[in-house]
């Protein structure tokens, strides 16, 4: 374990695709970090060393792995067998919390880690460190229910829930989404659930919106559309999509600014740029501080998945969320349950075209205020939460 005045944090970061995992992780750390608090971050994330770390906050890199198909991966960068990458992610997993020795091990989103390989790290912190506090931090909405017990049921999480961990998080409402219901979370897990609530991220000054502003609308009172489709790399239909109901002439005011992700392929983001630049819409690859850009929209458009949410609501920025249907319904489910609660408004993915898309747009723009009130009421209480339960974790010892 850590020395006497300090306090070890180790957080496994599953990373596969898209940004998603490791925003939320930094999220979380960027927070728990305190002078006597000592944060390290396990992940595969190709573009982790483009975040800055704050102090007290590092990161051990494992080699990336990216999803063939649902079961099936396979290497990121290097040209090896998808086992024998597996195996040394699993290794060095295991031998980080060996020596780090970790008070607290927080594991994002896989109960066992990608292909299990966090099984046998959390099966040696139960023989070996048994005060090391062990807990799962899972999105608001995985999957629909169906899906998510069937995996569960196929790898046997419920017992490993129930054997090996102190605590699971959920950062989330449960009057939003109760996952313990929607997921037949058993009796003997139910105890262990924190609903933390939705987890804020910094929200970004007056003067930086201001800036942000100039940097990118010619006029004063110009309205300002960021498209932005997180890692990107689902995100061309919904670029394309956009771009056409400008070629068209079916919406043309204000001014937009598209963010394809890093995981954009580059031939698709070249593709858009040039249609862009015809039009006077500026495309980037990636925006290190996405909290000014949002904060500076008028109006966001994005596909919905956790982070971006976050993100959104944190800068109450009216948002047009298009969620991705496939090969998971979490972005579906979650504009629904937000529409509902009438913070943003959604447009189904089969229903996705330039004239719909503009008619959205145009309706949203038009009266703005509903949305804004509704955000202005919302609070995102996630990281009180964490902390006040790290707070009784070093209490107890």
């Amino acid at each position: 374990m850590g020395t006497s005045n300090s306090y070890n944090i180790l957080i496994y970061s599953h990373d596969t695709y898209g940004l998603g995992h490791i925003r939320r992780t930094m999220a979380i750390a960027g927070h728990l970090r305190e002078s006597t608090v000592n944060v390290l971050i396990l992940t595969g994330s190709p573009i982790a060393g483009r975040f800055s770390f704050p102090e007290n906050v590092d990161f051990v890199r494992i080699p990336g792995m990216i999803k063939k198909t649902n079961d099936e991966y396979q290497s990121l960068s290097i040209r090896i067998d998808p086992e024998h990458a597996l195996n040394i992610r699993r290794s060095i997993i295991l031998t980080t919390a060996k020596t780090f020795r970790p008070n607290l091990f927080l594991v994002d989103k896989e109960p066992l880690g990608l292909k299990k390989e966090v099984l046998p790290t959390l099966e040696w912190i139960q023989r070996y460190c048994p005060h090391t506090k062990t807990v799962l931090g899972l999105r608001d909405i995985m999957d629909d229910r169906e899906t998510v017990r069937a995996d569960w049921v196929n790898k046997d999480v419920y017992r490993l829930l129930d054997q090996l961990y102190s605590e699971i998080w959920i950062y989330g409402r449960k009057s939003i989404y109760d996952a313990v219901k929607e997921y037949g979370i058993p009796d003997s897990v139910k105890e262990k659930i924190v609903f933390t609530g939705y987890l804020p991220r910094r929200v970004a000054g007056e003067k930086a919106k201001v800036k942000t502003r100039k940097k990118f609308c010619v006029g004063k009172n110009e309205q300002m559309i960021v498209v932005t489709t997180g890692g990107g790399g689902d995100g061309y239909d919904v670029m394309d999509c956009f771009l056409t109901m400008q070629e068209e002439g079916i919406f043309r005011q204000g001014k937009s600014i598209l963010i394809s992700g890093p995981f954009m392929p580059l031939s698709m983001r070249r593709k858009l740029a040039k249609r862009g630049r015809k039009l006077q819409i500026k495309l980037l690859p990636f925006y290190p501080r996405m909290e000014e850009m949002i904060g500076a929209a008028d109006l966001v458009i994005s596909m919905g998945g956790y982070n971006t949410m976050c993100e959104i609501l944190s800068q109450k920025t009216p948002s047009l969320i298009i969620p991705r249907e496939t090969p998971r319904k979490e972005q579906l489910i979650r504009a629904q349950a937000f529409q509902h609660q009438q913070l943003i408004d959604y447009l189904p993915w089969n229903e996705l075209t330039p004239q719909k898309l503009g008619g959205k747009i145009n309706g949203m723009l038009a009266n703005l205020q509903p949305y804004q009130q509704a955000m202005d009421q919302f609070e995102l209480r996630g990281i009180d939460c964490i902390k006040q339960r790290l707070q009784v974790f070093r209490e107890v010892g």
